[in-house]
């Protein structure tokens, strides 16, 4: 286990892309030297790897493999952690917020009141040493979905950590494609993987999927299967495995995904809803998002992790006026509070894991002149379902929330991405120290950037 002095020193030393921009010295013949000998065994293992042909190299670890399901929430924009799961009072703070100690820790019961329920019925936990790498909404919202520096060398191939659970558990002969999007048609991508370990982005709607009857075809009498037919005839030798590369083969990868998905009962009742059905999450965009990923995993058709994007929260000024930060609140409150209440009614709280988090912080204490809050490194994190013990804060910070003063977990270190990556990874038994050799770069691609000094890994503590 690393100690915060000697995870800085690793960390502000080591060539790999997660470190920050910020805080890379200059490199040294001592460094060289040290670097060299900590790198060894990695790079001996990924050489004799290749050289036998092995696809991937793990360490022996222990996943807590408690969760089928992962649904991720990225709360966009940047949440002030000091006005939500980390309160801190000031003065001008709505009285409507009505901070409550739940548990030894305070929460804003009358802003989020079914959530607040929650923590006191132990259904969620919360880590509040969280810190991120850097300060930039699109770096750190990327960095967040793939586990490490998006400007770093294998930024721009590196998956989505939903692409990694599809490629991991998806099943290719499923209805419903393993890895879902919900409100994110912005969000990180398959990276080098093929197309069929993408997001399907979806943004909810009370009618369901768009395009899943053809407008020639409403009642299905065939003339679209003799279209589909025809297509195939005309065009396979093009696309099955394809003379042209790996973008046409993706094209009949999905030709097929969507022609499953036509006419099908099951989709158009996992994807649709009614006023009745929407009204106890909000209604909202959110609201509607969160139910859409409960009927989702209720149909259980090979989805396997689904994200689902909120924001903005970007509230650089009046973020108490009843349109931000309070309404936003609402909004949060209603969808996520009502879609843990159906997962424990449907038995689903168990085998899924729910993980919400920002890219960053926000500025603490007294409000800037233009009554809001900054940008800044510490923030929160909440983990609810697949055996999670709730109820609980993990770590600490000081009395304006500025800084982390108790990690609260066993690494003695804050919280980074990588943890986070690495302990949805390992709740769904998968190895988080996993080198794959198939990456373009030939480089070895890394589940979790440096895997092998075991720099980061999951929060166990989150299990009791």
């Amino acid at each position: 286990m690393y100690g915060q002095e000697k995870f800085d020193k690793l960390v502000n030393q080591h060539p790999h892309p997660h470190v920050h921009f910020s805080r890379r010295p200059d490199f040294t013949r001592r460094h060289f030297i040290e670097l060299a000998g900590a790198g060894l065994t990695a790079s001996y293992l990924a050489t004799q790897a290749k050289a036998s042909g092995q696809t991937i190299v793990q360490y022996p670890v222990a996943t807590k493999n408690t969760a089928k399901n992962v649904i991720f929430i990225l709360l966009a924009g940047a949440p002030s952690h000091t006005d939500l799961f980390d309160y801190k009072q000031i003065a001008a703070q709505p009285a409507s917020f009505a901070p409550t100690t739940i548990n030894g820790a305070q929460l804003p019961a009358g802003l989020l009141p079914k959530l607040s329920q929650h923590f006191t019925d132990n259904n969620l936990a919360i880590i509040r040493s969280l810190n991120s790498w850097g300060l930039v909404h699109t770096l750190n919202q990327t960095w967040t979905q793939i586990g490490r520096n998006p400007g770093g060398v294998l930024g721009n191939i590196s998956p989505n950590i939903g692409s990694v659970v599809a490629i991991e558990k998806g099943d290719s002969k499923s209805l419903f494609p393993a890895f879902l999007a919900l409100n994110s048609q912005n969000c990180a991508g398959p990276g080098y993987f093929s197309a069929q370990y993408a997001p399907f982005k979806v943004i909810p709607a009370a009618g369901g999927l768009q395009n899943t009857v053809n407008p020639d075809d409403r009642t299905n009498t065939g003339r679209f299967a003799s279209r589909l037919k025809l297509l195939h005839g005309l065009d396979d030798n093009l696309r099955v495995n394809s003379p042209m590369g790996t973008e046409m083969e993706d094209y009949n990868t999905f030709y097929q995904a969507a022609s499953g998905m036509m006419y099908n009962p099951t989709v158009t009742k996992a994807f649709s809803f009614n006023t009745a059905e929407v009204t106890p999450y909000g209604n909202t965009g959110f609201g509607q998002a969160c139910l859409t990923a409960k009927k989702v995993l209720e149909a259980n058709a090979g989805t396997r992790f689904i994200q689902i994007t909120f924001g903005s929260w970007d509230m650089h000024q009046n973020i108490y006026s009843p349109t931000a930060l309070p309404n936003m609140g609402k909004q949060l409150d209603d969808g996520l509070g009502q879609l843990i209440s159906d997962l424990k009614g449907s038995g689903l709280f168990d085998s899924t894991l729910i993980v919400m988090a920002g890219e960053f912080g926000r500025t603490v204490g007294p409000l800037t002149a233009a009554l809001g809050r900054d940008h800044f490194p510490v923030q929160f994190a909440v983990f609810a379902g697949a055996g999670v013990a709730g109820g609980r804060a993990l770590g600490a910070t000081d009395a304006t929330g500025a800084n982390i003063t108790d990690p609260g977990w066993s690494r003695q270190r804050v919280v980074r991405p990588e943890d986070i990556e690495a302990t949805i990874y390992s709740a769904l038994g998968i190895n988080w120290t996993t080198i794959r050799m198939d990456d373009p770069l030939n480089r070895g691609y890394y589940y979790v950037p440096n895997s092998d000094t075991d720099l980061y890994g999951p929060i166990n503590e989150l299990w009791g």
